[in-house]
């Protein structure tokens, strides 16, 4: 660790830098030197400060080092970058530009902040080798990220992510020198992309949702201060809705003051949207997160607007859109829905009843887009419904290949539309569903492990489970563990987590998160959940005092 400091003392010349890296406690050099910010198929993220493990121009520098030798070994001539709001993320992108350009790599960016589903289509349109998103999609203020994309649009997968770390690992932090961003832009070697690929993916968005009316519908718009605050409410205005903005998170802003943790999954980050919402009369609230790929909704129940979770958002959508599909005489027989393993089991029932198909794939938007790669490998790509997973990421259509909350907005407002038409409420439409396939209460438990020691935390956990598997949880026997790191029973690629059955789609399945220091626990029960809760804290206690 002494060595590494050493180095970065010698080598940053930024006074603003020193002096952060002067002002560190000793506690603080262990936890930003002791390790390196770990690069997977969700690329880096971390918090913004100066250290190895944390997200600073130096290591977004050699992440790009090393990426860009990548490409450059698989003959790749061209890159893709985005943005959004978060600290940093500006000069992020355009330091990785500079190093791209130097290694002789053509760089086509984006002129202001974008979402990553843009990214995606950006990275397919302009046929580039790989796409680079500067996000840290809804973690707090603090943090911020550098996601990679393959030529398909689709974020890279576990080989593709270990060749490139390996790459990563043979770069260093310092010892290049580029020219600035401008001159790279006279040169053409860094080009800015187009206002018709914009528009291109907006009509891009309408053709795949189709014929949509949203005049008479009122929709509380809010961007959570992130890169929806301009496309959104200029798409759904364009099909005729009233958009009213929750003004304060309508406007791009770093610190996130209204909602510093601005997840569409937690209520918190939605109160604004709903006041709004409920002040204006709205139908329903549309709130996307900051690099607009996740989008979470609230409906209007009698005078209050109540929120509704990603499972429930994405069977309404599956039931909406297989209807609609039969309505216009199609066989759905020959349609497709893509799930993470996480995600209900109801899906499975709803698209039975339309005799649909359904692919069951790890966590992880990535392996849903790999799964649209093979569908058109094969010419089949029009088989392809919906994606969608618990944690509020829904797709429709293949212009990009990933969780896409502009595509999922305009779907959703026409779902709510056509109900609204038929005199019937979302939260009307939902209990039919549940009436119909049975209520599975879809619950996430999520403890934190901070700091360098948090992962090595987590891990110990995980190993305790694999080696005391629960025969019985809270009085529900388990029917079947699933490992899958075992990957030749699961049929999918080897992965760090534990799923426990108990019949009648009722289940608990663990795993680390990819993207924050967090276990997370996924219950799908009919009942006793609380109890569950109480179950699984006491689990957690028991593992780390082995």
């Amino acid at each position: 660790m002494c060595d590494s400091i050493q180095e970065w003392f010698e080598n940053i010349t930024d006074k603003t830098e020193l002096s952060e890296l002067n002002a560190l406690t000793e506690e603080e050099k262990k936890e930003r030197f002791s390790s390196e910010l770990r690069f997977g198929t969700g690329g880096l993220r971390g918090i913004v400060g100066i250290g190895t493990n944390c997200m600073n121009i130096y290591t977004v520098g050699r992440a790009t080092k090393g990426l860009a030798a990548y490409m450059r070994a698989h003959g790749m001539e061209k890159a893709a970058i985005s943005y959004d709001s978060r600290r940093k993320s500006r000069l992020f992108a355009e330091t990785a530009a500079r190093i791209f350009a130097g290694r002789g790599i053509r760089v086509m960016i984006v002129r202001e902040l974008m979402p990553t589903p843009y990214l995606s289509f950006l990275t397919r349109e302009e046929q580039c080798g790989m796409g680079v998103m500067i996000t840290a999609s809804h973690n707090p203020a603090a943090y911020n990220g550098y996601k990679v994309y393959n030529s398909d649009g689709c974020q890279i997968t576990d080989a593709v992510a270990a060749e490139v770390a390996r790459f990563i690992g043979e770069e260093s932090y310092f010892g290049e020198e580029n020219a600035p961003f401008d001159e790279y832009v006279r040169q053409g070697t860094i080009c800015f992309a187009a206002e018709e690929t914009e528009e291109k993916y907006l009509q891009g968005i309408r053709n795949i949702v189709g014929e949509t009316d949203l005049s008479g519908l009122k929709i509380a718009y809010s961007a959570l201060n992130g890169t929806g605050y301009r496309l959104v409410p200029k798409l759904l205005e364009s099909a005729g809705a009233n958009v009213f903005l929750t003004e304060p998170q309508c406007v791009p802003d770093e610190n996130f003051a209204t909602c510093p943790y601005p997840n569409p999954e937690k209520r918190e980050a939605l109160a604004l949207g709903i006041k709004t919402a409920e002040e204006n009369g709205c139908d329903l609230l549309i709130a996307t997160d900051p690099d607009a790929d996740r989008v979470g909704i609230a409906v209007r129940c009698g005078d209050a607007c109540i929120p509704f979770t990603g499972n429930e958002v994405g069977l309404l959508l599956l039931q909406y859109l297989l209807e609609e599909r039969r309505g216009r005489g199609e066989d759905t027989s020959r349609l497709l829905v893509i799930k993470t393993i996480v995600t209900t089991d109801l899906a499975e029932k709803i698209a039975a009843e339309y005799g649909a198909g359904v692919i069951n794939v790890l966590t992880g938007f990535k392996y849903i887009g790999e799964q649209i790669g093979l569908l058109e490998a094969r010419g089949e790509a029009d088989r392809f419904l919906l994606g969608f997973e618990e944690s509020y990421g829904y797709l429709l259509g293949t212009q990009v290949r990933d969780k896409d909350a502009l595509v999922a907005s305009l779907a959703i407002c026409k779902m709510a539309a056509a109900y609204r038409a038929q005199k019937k409420n979302l939260k009307d439409v939902l209990e039919s569903v549940y009436k119909k396939y049975g209520r599975l209460k879809n619950t996430l438990l999520s403890y934190t492990f901070a700091g360098a020691e948090g992962h090595k935390k987590i891990e110990e956990i995980m190993a305790w489970f694999r080696r005391h598997p629960p025969k019985e949880i809270c009085g529900k026997t388990v029917g079947r563990c699933v490992d899958y790191l075992e990957g030749e029973s699961t049929g999918l690629p080897k992965s760090n987590v534990l799923q426990f059955d108990f019949g009648n789609s009722e289940s608990v399945v663990i795993r680390p998160s990819g993207t924050e220091p967090n276990l997370k626990i996924y219950l799908a029960l009919r009942s006793g959940t609380d109890q569950m809760e109480t179950c699984f804290r006491n689990f957690i206690k028991r593992a780390g005092r082995s």
